[in-house]
């Protein structure tokens, strides 16, 4: 996967520890149109959030973001804001994979949130584990996500790839009876 980088830059939205997937999409809007829920994405915890996020933005959290619920609709939320990549002190396993199967980029950096203020311009580089806060010129080299994870962004995602690879998971491709 070296080689292939996957580098983001964009404007910091920082929130703090132990967010459950419930603020990031409240459990009222989960049957809701995608184009419905992304008006409301992290709405309690900031309000311009959903107002204000733009293309390549970056949301950093603290510790076990994405807590609780194992629900995908959480992540495909994120992702549909538009924002470039996350990044946290730790994620909820489940999320953080649940991010990589969708092709959201995901980055862990210990202590991140003393790193950054909501407004900074970052740069992450998911492949070689950099996150640089452009603002104040800080940098944190952390190791990179497992390189089938990374195949898995690399490719759009656990689905995407899985079709462009048919037999990754061992079963052959099906065929046709004839």
């Amino acid at each position: 996967m070296r080689g292939t980088s996957m580098v983001f830059e964009g404007r910091c939205w920082k929130f703090g520890d132990n967010i459950p997937t419930d603020r990031l999409v409240k459990s009222r809007y989960v049957f809701e149109p995608m184009s419905e829920i992304v008006r409301h994405v992290l709405e309690d915890l900031d309000p311009r959030f959903p107002l204000e996020v733009e293309p390549g933005d970056i949301v950093v959290a603290g510790r076990h973001f994405g807590q609780s619920s194992g629900r995908a609709i959480a992540t495909k939320a994120l992702q549909a804001t538009g924002i470039g990549c996350v990044v946290a002190a730790t994620f909820a396993r489940t999320f953080y994979r649940n991010c990589f199967e969708i092709g959201l980029p995901a980055l862990e950096v210990p202590d991140v949130t003393d790193l950054v203020s909501t407004g900074d311009r970052l740069r992450v580089d998911i492949t070689e584990g950099t996150f640089t806060n452009l603002t104040t010129g800080t940098t944190r080299t952390v190791p990179p996500a497992d390189p089938f994870l990374l195949e898995m962004l690399a490719g759009g995602g656990l689905i995407e790839l899985a079709i462009a690879r048919p037999g990754l998971f061992g079963a052959p491709p099906a065929t046709a009876p004839g």
